[in-house]
């Protein structure tokens, strides 16, 4: 009896042992997964903060913020005369560093104004169109073709959305409709989905890549932003 008491006792504490390995396992590997999200997380929020600098540099409210930081600098440098040359060659090169921002910016916003323009008038827009009207959804010919003329006209588009999340197919494709302002009502027709399934797609990547909850209206604006 005392023998078989003996070996229960060790069973148990042999169990307890292997239960605690586990647990300990088990936690170090939630921390270790936990850090690692986190990190992402904050990978991700840096990208996408250096993608909304370079949209903000081109914007039109900066474009004018620059003119009046130019006049600014002209009126002092016309002041200054000839005194303090050094100093004058600061102003004048911080100048000239707004002027070309400017004139970048402005070209950029040329450029990307004529191409939208080029895309609504595009074979594969024209397409989408029609099959609004009809009630089909798009051909793999036709998703790749839509592809191609968005990443023609808004530079590394695709690249920089799989840069910030590993999206599924049906991820994508919406994204690309959003782009091109196709409404949810419209975008559910074209990938043959449910409307309530592509306002759950547009909610989800918010989440996923701002690791917050938000609408499905911020997702869009962000899409339309890139």
């Amino acid at each position: 009896m005392n023998q078989l008491m003996m070996i229960l006792t060790h069973r148990e504490i042999f169990l307890i042992i292997i239960g605690s390995i586990t647990y300990i396992a088990l936690f170090v590997v939630t921390v270790q997964n936990s850090r690692r999200k986190i990190l992402l997380l904050r990978q991700r929020l840096e990208k996408i903060h250096s993608m909304q600098e370079e949209q903000e540099a081109m914007s039109m409210q900066r474009i004018e913020q620059n003119r009046q930081k130019i006049a600014e600098l002209e009126d002092l440098l016309q002041k200054m005369g000839d005194e303090n040359s050094m100093l004058r060659l600061e102003l004048e090169e911080k100048k000239a560093r707004l002027g070309y921002a400017n004139t970048m910016a402005i070209i950029e916003n040329e450029k990307r104004q004529q191409a939208e323009t080029a895309i609504f008038s595009s074979d594969i827009y024209l397409k989408l169109k029609r099959l609004m009207v009809e009630g089909r959804s798009l051909s793999d010919v036709d998703w790749q073709q839509l592809m191609e003329t968005v990443d023609g006209v808004y530079t590394g588009f695709t690249e920089k959305l799989y840069s910030l999340y590993k999206m599924s197919e049906q991820d994508y494709h919406v994204c690309l409709l959003i782009k091109v302002r196709v409404s949810p009502k419209d975008i559910a027709t074209l990938t043959a989905h449910s409307k309530e399934s592509v306002a759950t797609t547009r909610s989800r990547l918010y989440q996923k890549i701002f690791g917050r909850k938000g609408s499905t209206h911020e997702w869009d604006e962000f899409v339309l932003s890139l």
